[in-house]
């Protein structure tokens, strides 16, 4: 509801316009009344209004002289109407100089009086979507220049710009926030998984309050991790009279409530200023690319993570060699023992994060060479695409060397599947499947379950052959199926949608556009349906 604030010295012309219209159909409530604009004033120093409607003569303060001190001092910017018994257009020149939006001559007539109140609702509405916009757009600005500090590549103007539009202070950290296990719902769409990703932004911001540019929308350069950053300085923590982890925990807590779905916190290392906040950038993705391989946890602290002792960074090569050799051979039980071994010789040593960090990217470019090795039409970008996406079964408990002796395992027979080249009929096979059940929730993982194929090396022969992913020639069935009844049919669109396999019609139709260059309604009248 607007607020109205009337002004006039005579009871009878308030009462008069009280009872004129109706004002909450209009949508406006009658916030208060003032007898002179003196007293006008004075409730305006303590209380907002967006209307004020005033007599132009009145006794101690007139209303030309209320109009002009509340502009002057600015004690508010409420749309003001005059009210007047003459037809002066010196007086008229006077209200318009002071941003007056109205001056209207006595006896005030209904239809005048509402005209001019949807009026000022209209002013009201553009100009909040206008600051909304102004606000996004700031807001984008700000993240742009960001951006720019997490990555790196940045000047003084980036800088400058941040400092003056964020608060901050000493100690400052980027943190990754992210949904745990998201992994495990890669088969919805991505317009589902963004979804999601927007819902975790608007959590985040609303916790945040004043803070809430602090909040970066898909900072991540990765098209798979639907994740939303924050740059966490000390005096958020300060101010709650807390410590930082306990900070930490609350706004992960509240996320989690909100949400319905568990989150974690990936804490970079902590820098003493925003200039330097590329360091706790970096230091988080490496917390990102060794999570997997760590007991699992609500939130990881970098330093806490990454110890170094006195000797360096030291290379397990004999034992990272042993359990190459286990996965080569696909002995499941070499590898779990090889899998320990490591772990034990790392424990031994008394380091845990950048030694990990060097030996299992020592084991992996072994094990890209080693697929290279086994089927010479699988390159590079495959394997790592495969190790990239390489999941595993729901509830799988992911400690550091359990999970490391699951994808070892999963590793080994991806390399027994290239050795026998058992692209021979699956697809076929596969392609059948589409074509008789494209409607239901086919996934890459059930498909390679029933045809005895590994998933990840299913997903590569897709890519080979079709030069697209399982998800997106799945999806393109679809659309042409739909396109198809679009053209030979009368039916409604949602249910078109809904046969096809799109439960969500939004979605649908941002496939259709980005498939077929136009909607399905516009498809279906250029076909002349």
């Amino acid at each position: 509801m607007m607020k109205v604030l009337l002004v006039d010295d005579e009871p009878f012309i308030v009462q008069g316009l009280s009872v004129l219209i109706d004002w909450q159909k209009e949508g406006y409530e009658i916030a208060a009344t003032a007898s002179n604009g003196k007293e006008a004033l004075n409730y305006l120093r303590g209380h907002k209004v967006d209307v004020i409607i005033a007599d132009i003569k009145m006794p101690v303060m007139t209303g030309l002289e209320l109009l002009e001190t509340i502009r002057r001092e600015h004690v508010s910017e409420a749309y003001f109407v005059i009210l007047s018994g003459y037809n002066d257009f010196v007086f008229a020149q006077q209200a318009i100089r002071h941003k007056c939006m109205e001056y209207i001559l006595k006896p005030v007539e209904k239809e005048e009086l509402i005209a001019v109140l949807r009026k000022a609702a209209k002013i009201s509405e553009n100009s909040k979507i206008d600051r909304q916009n102004q606000k996004v757009m700031e807001r984008a600005y700000l993240a742009r220049n960001v951006l720019a500090l997490l990555f790196g590549k940045y000047d003084g103007l980036n800088l400058e710009y941040v400092r003056n539009h964020m608060r901050l202070s000493e100690g400052v950290r980027y943190i990754d926030i992210e949904f745990c296990d998201l992994k495990e719902a890669q088969e919805q769409e991505d317009g589902q998984l963004r979804h999601l990703q927007r819902r975790l932004y608007q959590a985040c911001i609303d916790y945040l309050k004043e803070d809430e540019v602090h909040c970066i929308f898909d900072v991540s350069q990765d098209e798979k991790n639907f994740d939303v950053g924050f740059l966490y300085c000390d005096y958020m923590a300060a101010k709650e009279d807390c410590s930082e982890r306990e900070y930490l925990q609350d706004f992960r807590k509240n996320l989690e409530t909100v949400l319905k779905h568990p989150v974690r916190m990936l804490a970079g290392k902590k820098v003493h200023d925003i200039s330097a906040v590329a360091k706790s950038y970096s230091a988080a993705c490496v917390l990102n690319s060794l999570e997997a391989f760590r007991v699992k946890k609500d939130i990881y602290f970098y330093e806490e993570e990454v110890q170094i002792n006195q000797g360096g960074i030291v290379l397990c090569k004999n034992s990272v060699d042993a359990l190459i050799a286990a996965i080569e051979q696909n002995d499941k039980g070499k590898i779990w023992g090889s899998v320990e071994r490591l772990y034990a010789e790392m424990k031994q040593m008394g380091v845990v994060g950048d030694t990990v960090n060097l030996n299992i990217n020592y084991l992996l470019f072994q094990l890209i060479h080693l697929a290279a090795q086994q089927d010479d039409g699988v390159n590079q970008e495959e394997i790592l695409h495969y190790i990239s996406e390489s999941s595993f079964e729901e509830g799988t408990v992911r400690g550091s060397s359990v999970h490391l002796a699951r994808f070892a395992c999963e590793y080994a027979e991806y390399l027994a599947q290239l050795r026998k080249n058992v692209s021979r009929g699956v697809l076929g096979d596969v392609e059948k499947e589409i074509r008789c059940n494209y409607a239901q929730n086919l996934t890459l993982r059930e498909l390679s379950q029933k045809y005895y194929v590994n998933s990840a090396y299913l997903g590569q022969l897709f890519r080979r052959k079709y030069g697209q992913s399982f998800k997106d020639y799945l999806n393109n069935y679809r659309i042409e199926q739909a396109a198809a009844r679009l053209l030979r049919t009368d039916d409604k669109i949602y249910q078109i949608a809904q046969d096809v396999g799109y439960k969500d019609l939004d979605y649908f139709i941002n496939r259709f556009i980005a498939a077929k260059g136009c909607t399905p309604a516009k498809f279906r009248k250029q076909a002349g349906k």
